[in-house]
């Protein structure tokens, strides 16, 4: 089994519910979902979330979505991804997604997966090396490896990344990678900001009319990039 974990709170700090901002007349964690569920590769989709009362919104949305929910400390995002593997112990592979990537591409994430698998590694990801847009970043790991972390990983700042103790240390876990050719790694599609919220606004309303399942490279396409590139 193929778990995906979407990560989401409400508490951004720059840019707090923007989870739950509308985007062509969705919340932006809607719009989201819907392009993760066209991977072939994905068997089933969690969001998690923290236990505080802000993000009880998110969850009412997400269940609303036919979502699995899980709730754990808002710091402690490692130990929300140890709650879903508890809740679904038959997976053996779990994805990590974040919310605050509505552009996310299934073809990139069902290709990240599909490398994972071909070479056995522990974790495999397509940022180390940056040749996708920031926010389409897939991270795959195997969930005995996630566990492992669980148990081994102390510090605060490998519990709020998640998976920074599995890529840190030479040696301890087998990584891979995906690479994409062009780069388009000095692009932002990433929502931090308002105006970041602005951009995925503009390519929704641009693109999603006539093609719900628009692509990475129909993005990279839209004039707006020329100014959307990262400091």
């Amino acid at each position: 089994m193929i778990l995906a974990v979407l990560q989401a709170r409400m508490s951004s700090s720059r840019l707090p519910g923007k989870v739950m901002a509308p985007v062509l007349g969705q919340p932006m964690i809607a719009r989201q979902v819907e392009r993760l569920r066209r991977s072939r590769r994905v068997d089933h989709l969690v969001v998690a979330t923290s236990e505080e009362p802000s993000d009880d919104p998110l969850a009412t949305c997400a269940a609303g979505l036919d979502l699995d929910v899980v709730r754990g400390p808002l710091d402690d995002v490692l130990a929300r991804f140890l709650k879903a593997l508890d809740a679904f112990p038959e997976a053996e592979t779990l994805v990590r997604l974040t919310a605050d990537c509505p552009l996310t591409d299934w073809r990139v994430l069902d290709e990240t997966i599909d490398k994972h698998l071909s070479t056995g590694a522990d974790y495999t990801e397509n940022m180390a090396v940056k040749t996708y847009p920031h926010g389409l970043d897939v991270e795959v790991m195997k969930a005995q490896a996630l566990r492992r972390a669980g148990l081994e990983a102390t510090s605060s700042y490998d519990r709020e990344h998640v998976t920074p103790y599995l890529y840190a240390t030479p040696g301890r876990f087998r990584l891979a990678d995906i690479t994409r050719t062009p780069s388009l790694g000095h692009l932002r599609w990433t929502v931090d900001l308002p105006e970041d919220l602005e951009f995925v606004r503009h390519v929704y309303e641009t693109l999603y009319p006539g093609d719900p399942d628009f692509g990475t490279e129909a993005i990279a396409a839209l004039p707006w990039n020329s100014s959307r590139a990262k400091a």
